[in-house]
This record gives C-alpha cells, structure tokens and sequence, in this order.
C-alpha cells in the first residue's frame, strides 16, 4: 500500500503492470519458505541429538493430526468473520477473498502480521477502497485481536498466578504475564490523549493520526455486541487448540493455562523478518513451553506438526483465494478507469 495515495485515488495502468510483479514475488517468496523448511527438517533429520524429535513425529495420532487441521481451518474462518466486522463496505465474496489472501501473505511474508496489514492494504486499495478508511479500519482490526491476545494473556497469567490448576505459580513465569497484559492494556488506552498533546505542539502525519483511531475503533467494537467478535476469539482461541491438538498427537499435553501463556510467549519472536517464521517461530514456541516444563523433545516435535499446519492451511487457502480475487479486481480496476467510474 502506498503511503502517498490520495483518498480517492484508484489504481490504473501502474497498478495492473505491478500485479505480475507481485504475484511473482509471491511465488519466490513461497520457495524461499519451502527451501528453509526442507533444510530445516534436513537438520532435524541429521541432527543425531534431534532424531527423537523424529521418532516422536513418525509414531503421531493421524487422527489427532487431522482434528488440527480442521482446527486451523476453523481459525482461518474466524478471522474472516472479525476481517468482515472491519470491512463490511466491501461485498462478502470479495471481503472473504482480501481475508484468506491477508491470511497467506501473513505466512509467507517476513513480519508475520505487519506483512498481511500491507498486502491486506494493497488489495482494498486495488478494491477502490480510499486510503485513509484502509488505514482506520485496518488498525483497528488489528488493536482488536491484539487486545484479545492480551487479554487471554492475562487471564492465563491470572489462572497460574491464583494457583488455580496444574502448571508453574512462581512469580516470574505467572507474574510476569499480568504484568505485560496489564502494561499494554494501559499504553494502549493512553496512546490517543498522548497522541493529541504531541500533535497540538508538533505536525503529526495524517496517517499516524489515522492509525490511531483504530484504538478506539477497537475498543467501540469490543463494547458494542456483535456475533462477528466471537471472530476475533476464534482467530486465537482455535490456533491455541491447533498445537494443544499437536501436543496431545505426540504425548501428554500440557494444561491450559500454561499452553495459553507459552503459546504466546512463543510467537514474540515471529516479528523478525524471516519468511514464514522458518526456524525462529518454532525456537520462540519451543524455548517458551520448555519455559513452562514440558521436555523438549516432545515440544519440539509438536512444535513442528503444529507450524507445518499453521502454514500450509493459511498459505493454500491464500493462493486460492487470491485467484479467485484477481478477475474481480480486474473488474473494478477496468469499471474505475471508465470515463465516470471513478467516485470523487
């Protein structure tokens, strides 16, 4: 997405010729993932200390395996549903479309979820959708899965902190989390009013002022009821039971609350500009349910079932997805390049 656009502006004969360009990105940027995949497993494989690992993945459940992909098949509807909350002026099939494309450039691209913002981004604006409604509505879809993370953050905290259940209650693994949900939930809420001092006494980009709103955006949503929320639980709560699945396919899994707590833990380090978290998202999960007592073999080895799923459902979906948008956003490209196609 372009920062420079107008509110208005829709794309023409520069947007037509990128899309071969991007859709050839898109194809090198899955090979790249699939090469670091393959040589990680090669390393696991070779890896004499890490042939357990094997081992545990070669006696799975398939039907404990097959109950996780449906698993992230329902996560990946659940974010339809939230993605359609945000976006409801674009038409249905073409909002479920934008949705699952987000989706598989969230798996593809370095970043994870900054990634999926700016190519979800790129396609409204191909849609005609104008810039500064891509950026409020955008931000605010993603303050709002970002204070359902933080909540279930914190709630998990809460549970081990308490002593309530199995799982560590010592300060530093249970405190720790509470503290974090809390201090986000605060800097988050403070973020508007800090934002209008600055810009009373400094210019302030409009898009910055435009990110902004979508923390009140999201906190509007979350006081207004609407079945379209359960989306954004779903989103998390269905990925969270992907690897709680994956667990229970090689051994015991571990409790609830500290899965939930691991598990995001976990994907801190996903925001490092790897491809499709190749490597760092299964170190993050794996370092964090070890954090939490469980062996680390048998982490690992779920770990690996749990990414290979939580990519390859995403990423398939995506690539479907996008072809199927492509016609139709060829059609409203030639509809607003027509004499009076285009709204002023």
């Amino acid at each position: 997405m372009s920062a420079t656009a107008t509110p208005n502006e829709l794309p023409g004969t520069a947007s037509r010729s990128a899309a071969p360009i991007a859709r050839h990105d898109l194809r090198r940027r899955l090979l790249t993932v699939v090469v670091l995949a393959i040589c990680v497993g090669t390393a696991v494989v070779a890896v004499p200390d890490l042939r357990p690992v094997v081992r545990e993945i070669e006696a799975i459940n398939p039907l404990l395996v097959a109950a996780a992909i449906t698993l992230e098949a329902a996560s990946c509807l659940s974010f339809v549903v939230i993605f359609r909350l945000f976006f409801s002026p674009i038409s249905a099939p073409v909002a479920r479309e934008m949705a699952w494309s987000q989706m598989g450039s969230g798996a593809l691209l370095p970043g994870g979820g900054v990634g999926s913002l700016a190519v979800g981004g790129w396609l409204l604006h191909l849609a005609g959708m104008p810039t500064r409604q891509i950026l409020r509505r955008s931000s605010g879809l993603f303050f709002l899965t970002s204070a359902i993370n933080v909540i279930v953050l914190g709630a998990g905290g809460l549970v081990l902190l308490t002593g309530i259940g199995a799982g560590p209650h010592d300060l530093l693994r249970a405190g720790v989390p509470v503290a974090v949900a809390a201090a986000a939930v605060i800097i988050v809420l403070g973020l508007p009013k800090g934002m209008r001092r600055v810009s009373g006494r400094l210019p302030t980009p409009a898009w910055l002022e435009d990110i902004g709103t979508g923390i009140p955006a999201a906190r509007d949503a979350l006081l207004r009821p609407n079945w379209r929320l359960l989306g954004a639980l779903g989103y998390l709560l269905f990925d969270i039971a992907v690897l709680w699945t994956a667990l229970a396919a090689v051994g015991p899994a571990p409790p609830v609350a500290v899965l939930v707590v691991a598990y995001l833990a976990g994907y801190l380090p996903n925001v490092l500009p790897i491809p499709g978290g190749v490597g760092i998202l299964d170190a993050g999960l794996v370092g964090a349910l070890g954090l939490y007592g469980l062996p680390l073999t048998h982490a690992a080895a779920a770990v690996l079932v749990y990414h290979a799923i939580a990519f390859w459902i995403p990423t398939l979906g995506g690539m479907v997805a996008y072809t199927r948008l492509r016609p139709r956003l060829a059609t409203l490209v030639r509809s607003a390049s027509q004499p009076n196609g285009a709204d002023g």
